[in-house]
């Protein structure tokens, strides 16, 4: 049995229209989010850092059915073809592949 994945997103904007791009690049790339599974979770805008420092534009975590659902979306020819909306849109992103954590 696989287990889910879940992709932690940070994004910081170009300047200029990055993030009107962005919301061009989320409108192309739903449709194959969920061909494979996935669900988007909220997106936040971070306020202020109380510890530490974090100053992205946006965040939010994208839940996958498995590694291979995610792998299988980002190697698609599909992809490709949008790929260039978000590389237009961000200046720098952070992407963080994580699992579900439970104390024990």
């Amino acid at each position: 049995m696989t287990s889910p994945i879940f992709m932690l997103n940070a994004l910081w904007f170009k300047p200029n229209g990055g993030k009107e791009k962005y919301s061009e690049y989320g409108a192309a790339v739903a449709p194959l989010l969920e061909k494979h599974g996935a669900e988007i979770g909220p997106n936040y805008r971070p306020e202020q850092a109380l510890i530490g420092e974090w100053d992205a534009d946006l965040f939010f975590v994208v839940k996958y059915p498995s590694k291979a659902n995610f792998e299988a979306m980002i190697t698609s020819p599909e992809y490709a073809s949008i790929m260039h909306l978000r590389e237009q849109a961000i200046d720098k992103s952070l992407l963080v592949r994580c699992s579900a954590f439970e104390w024990s």
